[in-house]
């Protein structure tokens, strides 16, 4: 026998359901919309080590290095977010843990704390380290992952301000780093 309590409960129920599988529904369906990927200029610290990064870039008001990323042991960091605006980047990076760098002979401005300075000129005059940053040429792809890897042919620690010899990392097939683009080139011209 089926009484006005049961059918008041069948009633809830249906009701229930429907309102949770609408809700579920619309919920997958957010979810399942995916946005466009991120274009952003990324470094992945693939060492045992943590490492400090310095980078150095030219933008609309000219030159300007910015540091320090503080990136640990096999992660990765967005140091600028968006889409890139120029073709070459410059990377500075210190093994905190077992000392050496990876560095170039693209001399630009830094300094042992955080910073940001605009200009790459006079930086001893302007009370500044004077630091061989490595290029980096996206290939004026939208986005650009560098990758840090360990080598044995990492420089020893510098001392600060002075230029380090050695390696450059940052040429074609040297060991230590490498670049990305994203995984399918984005269409258009140059940003």
């Amino acid at each position: 026998m089926i009484t006005a309590d049961s059918r008041t409960r069948s009633r809830f129920a249906r009701l229930t359901f429907a309102t949770t599988a609408t809700c579920v529904l619309a919920l997958t369906m957010m979810c399942g919309w995916t946005a466009p990927a991120a274009a952003d200029f990324r470094l992945c610290n693939n060492t045992s080590s943590r490492v400090g990064i310095a980078l150095g870039y030219k933008d609309a008001e000219g030159w300007t290095t910015e540091g320090w990323w503080n990136v640990s042991s096999r992660s990765c960091e967005t140091l600028l977010r968006g889409t890139l605006v120029a073709r070459y980047y410059y990377i500075y990076a210190l093994d905190y843990d077992r000392g050496g760098e990876w560095s170039g002979q693209a001399f630009m401005c830094s300094r042992d704390k955080e910073f940001t300075i605009r200009g790459t000129e006079n930086c001893l005059a302007r009370g500044f380290d004077r630091t061989g940053f490595f290029e980096v040429d996206t290939g004026e792809q939208r986005s650009w992952t560098v990758q840090l890897t360990e080598t044995s042919q990492q420089n020893p620690k510098r001392l600060p301000g002075l230029p380090a010899p050695g390696s450059l990392p940052g040429l074609p097939n040297a060991p230590g780093v490498s670049g990305t683009p994203p995984a399918s080139p984005p269409p258009g011209n140059k940003p």
